[in-house]
């Protein structure tokens, strides 16, 4: 089949996963600037999750511009990329009602492991269903960015339980390397069609 319904789909529920994440911004019962601020920390818990449903959104897209069809497997996967994700406004809002708290940070990273984990799964099965000498496979064959992002996930996640600012720091450090789309599925389909 094609990827035009999983794309859909999928672009459905990260709008709605940014939905929830915002509601959890409850307007203050005061009209002075001094009434937000309690809201700092769950305003910027609400700012890095929404960087990464972005991030995820736009390699999402970008991973499917190289797709040409999908099967099964891959269908899945992309069930488990979005079960991940969907957990975000639960961790995002925890987080940030307990002020980065050491266990909350430490669920909101493994949370984020688990979505690339999820993500790098859903790489792979593309990969072995269309081949390696594919878009796609050729695209993917160095996956450096993969290695350093869930080695830091894993790291944050252990120093969570002692430094969490050092932790959250280490996610958004990673949420840099991602931010642009993936240069490499770019290049490769400008190849393909120069």
């Amino acid at each position: 089949m094609t990827t035009n319904r999983l794309e859909a789909f999928s672009d459905g529920v990260l709008a709605i996963i940014i939905t929830i994440m915002v509601l959890e911004l409850k307007v203050p019962h005061g009209s002075d600037f001094e009434d937000l601020q309690p809201l700092i920390p769950k305003f910027l818990s609400y700012l890095f999750s929404f960087i990464y449903v972005g991030i995820y959104w736009n390699n999402h897209h970008h991973l499917f511009q190289a797709i040409e069809k999908v099967n099964g497997k891959v269908l899945l996967a992309n069930l488990g990329l979005l079960f991940w994700l969907s957990l975000l406004p639960f961790v995002t809002g925890w987080m940030g009602e307990n002020h980065f708290d050491n266990h909350t940070v430490v669920l909101y990273g493994f949370v984020l492991f688990m979505c690339a984990l999820a993500f790098l799964l859903l790489e792979k099965l593309a990969v072995k269903h269309e081949g390696h000498e594919s878009k796609i496979g050729k695209a993917l064959s160095n996956s450096w960015k993969e290695r350093i992002s869930t080695f830091g996930y894993f790291s944050g996640i252990l120093l969570a339980f002692f430094y969490p600012i050092v932790s959250l720091v280490i996610f958004y450090g990673i949420a840099i390397l991602w931010i642009m789309p993936d240069s490499r599925i770019e290049n490769t389909l400008n190849q393909k069609s120069d």
